[in-house]
């Protein structure tokens, strides 16, 4: 650049590269579209910008088709993701959790976009208004959607039978790999223990203390940097003995359970089988701990 200063940093997104006011649209192509979300993602650049960006970038017309690409592509990397995922081996499980949870944030984001979408054309349907969730609010815009946006909701529905497939997978991958573990703590909760600790092994080998705060990052983060009260509890609080219990408790079922997890854990990693005797101790001292004296 001979030592000349920039003035522009080139940004990439999903359908182009803008640096100024200069834009390079990428291929239209859904497949390769998939292909440069992928890797933006491996580049930990998962930005999505305003619609009129890309239209500005010549890359989409308006904002339909700026969805409707969004929609074509995302269903492209999401099923070609869940089918190398259901074909793994039980080592699998963590990128089957990691895909669950990128599931959600495609169905997410596009749900949202599909809100915004329909509020657009339908000044009527409110930003006040109270709106169901999930398969609720799709049947709800689906009564009067124009065939366009018809079309991302249907994207949607398929994207949400897949979550469901890939959650009964991950359950059963878990009951397998981690059957202490999962008969403890429920089968779900075992596999996002593991997939946050970075493994099974990974998670054999943890203390009980780092055990009961996986999860729980923002709060330790900010318990480390200002001082603010430690957690208590990171992904085990989605077990019923401890979201359940009273408040004075919450803590003491949370160790109990953490400690008892960790043990779990080590017999999943090395003998690969359950223990009833200890399944049934440890339940009952979980029992015990959040019992009201």
């Amino acid at each position: 650049m001979n030592g000349e200063p920039s003035y522009y940093t080139m940004e990439s997104y999903w359908f182009g590269d803008v640096e100024g006011q200069a834009c390079e649209p990428a291929p239209g192509d859904p497949g390769l579209l998939a292909e440069r979300i992928e890797l933006l993602a491996g580049r930990g650049d998962t930005r999505s910008p305003d619609w009129r960006i890309a239209v500005r970038c010549g890359a989409v017309r308006d904002r339909a088709e700026y969805l409707e690409r969004l929609r074509d592509a995302a269903l492209i990397l999401a099923e070609r993701n869940l089918g190398q995922i259901l074909q793994a081996d039980h080592s699998g499980l963590i990128q089957m959790v990691r895909m669950l949870d990128q599931l959600d944030e495609v169905i997410n984001l596009l749900t949202e976009r599909a809100v915004e979408w329909h509020r657009a054309t339908r000044p009527g349907f409110s930003r006040k208004r109270t709106l169901p969730a999930g398969r609720s609010l799709i049947a709800l815009i689906r009564q009067d959607a124009d065939d366009a946006l018809a079309g991302l909701l249907d994207g949607i529905e398929r994207l949400r039978d897949q979550r469901s497939l890939l959650m009964e997978q991950v359950s059963r991958r878990a009951e397998e790999v981690l059957p202490n573990c999962s008969a403890l703590a429920g089968a779900l909760v075992a596999a996002r223990l593991a997939a946050e600790a970075g493994g099974i092994r990974e998670l054999a080998v943890m203390p009980a203390p780092s055990l009961q705060v996986l999860g729980a990052k923002t709060a330790l983060f900010s318990h480390l940097s200002t001082g603010t009260p430690p957690p208590k509890h990171g992904i085990i609080y989605q077990h019923g003995r401890v979201h359940g219990a009273r408040r004075e408790k919450r803590g003491r079922v949370a160790r109990t359970l953490s400690a008892k997890l960790a043990i779990a854990a080590r017999i999943d990693y090395f003998r690969k089988s359950a223990d009833r005797e200890f399944l049934l101790n440890a339940a009952e001292a979980v029992r015990k701990a959040g019992r009201r004296e």
